[in-house]
């Protein structure tokens, strides 16, 4: 992985909410490779993966603190001491937010101003948060800048506007330094292959490499700007050791600023593990754009934000991490 930092962080402890998660943990590995003083991950293993903080658990800089952000208590411990806040944890998910709204809100929102004001009342430098591209709603314009939004779609695309709006409120009111990070279709190594809400690249590639039916929503033609989790790594890491006072009370499109059909990327998939394996068209899924494409130029301005891995580099590192991961399992079964 690149470095995107140039300023000594031994002597520097972060927190990273959701750490347990796909993005999240592997922000974690990023400050412990380098040689951050502290970097604790506060996570309740609601979406999270124990073995992604694992991984870890040899690390003498590294802490693990088992919580929700929706008890005030316990983010008040997790900022206790710490200079920069990465703050993923989430209940991901436009079709979850549909099924259930109200826990997206209990998670989403109240335990983001949990996590906020505990920031703010510990005197966290900068507190650095994720977005989404969901935000920008039915607003039909390619591509997407980040001071023109639609619409909401669903009650998932709320909580992340809403995340924004209390993230300004503390900047303007209480002087934080914070930032937003609105991801694009972030994919890579440990993104969760199971479950109902599961991401459309591992399951691609699960599915086809199992060979089990593969389901894509619509017609395929929708676009996307996949965005390898090296670059949602770089964002963070730039964003919360940024010094210009123009980069805190801003939000920013993460991605690549390329965009591809779904239909394209199955076919991707396909070629790199070899495999012909058929999908299966359904109903388009309510709540979801039609197409997504990032502007990232205010990032690359005010972050020095690059993209360091682009979609089908990126798709490939994805694509062997998988193949090596089921090879593996099968053989210890």
């Amino acid at each position: 992985m690149a470095v995107f930092h140039n300023t000594d962080i031994s002597g520097k402890r972060f927190l990273i909410t959701g750490g347990a998660g796909f993005i999240g943990s592997h922000i974690v590995e990023y400050l412990l490779l380098h040689g951050a003083a502290k970097v604790r991950v506060l996570d309740n293993f609601l979406t999270g993966n124990r073995t992604n903080v694992d991984l870890f658990s040899g690390n003498a800089a590294y802490e693990f603190m088992e919580g929700d952000i929706r008890d005030v208590t316990a983010c008040e411990r997790a900022c206790a001491d710490i200079d920069f806040v990465s703050h993923q944890a989430a209940l991901g998910s436009v079709p979850r937010s549909v099924k259930d709204p109200v826990t997206s809100n209990d998670v989403n929102v109240s335990g983001f101003v949990n996590m906020i004001t505990a920031a703010k009342n510990s005197g966290v430098q900068t507190f650095v948060y994720a977005s989404s591209s969901s935000v920008y709603g039915d607003e039909p314009n390619l591509p997407k800048v980040e001071q023109r939004t639609g619409n909401l779609l669903s009650p998932y695309a709320v909580t992340k506007m809403t995340n924004e709006l209390y993230a300004n409120v503390f900047k303007n009111l209480y002087g934080m330094k914070v930032a937003g990070l609105r991801y694009f279709n972030v994919f890579g190594p440990r993104q969760d292959p199971d479950g109902p809400y599961a991401a459309v690249i591992p399951l691609f590639v699960t599915g086809i490499l199992n060979r089990t039916p593969v389901y894509i929503n619509g017609d395929g033609e929708q676009t996307r700007d996949f965005t390898y989790v090296e670059n949602a790594v770089q964002a963070n890491i730039r964003a919360m050791l940024a010094t210009d006072e123009a980069a805190f009370g801003q939000a920013y499109n993460v991605a690549t600023g390329n965009n591809f059909t779904v239909n394209f990327l199955y076919k991707a998939i396909e070629d790199m593990l070899q495999i012909a394996h058929a999908p299966t068209y359904r109903e388009p899924r309510a709540g979801d754009i039609r197409d997504s494409l990032a502007d990232i130029s205010k990032a690359s301005k005010l972050l020095g934000y690059e993209p360091t891995q682009q979609f089908l580099d990126g798709l490939r590192l994805t694509v062997d991490y998988f193949r090596a991961f089921y090879t593996t399992s099968e053989a210890g079964s």
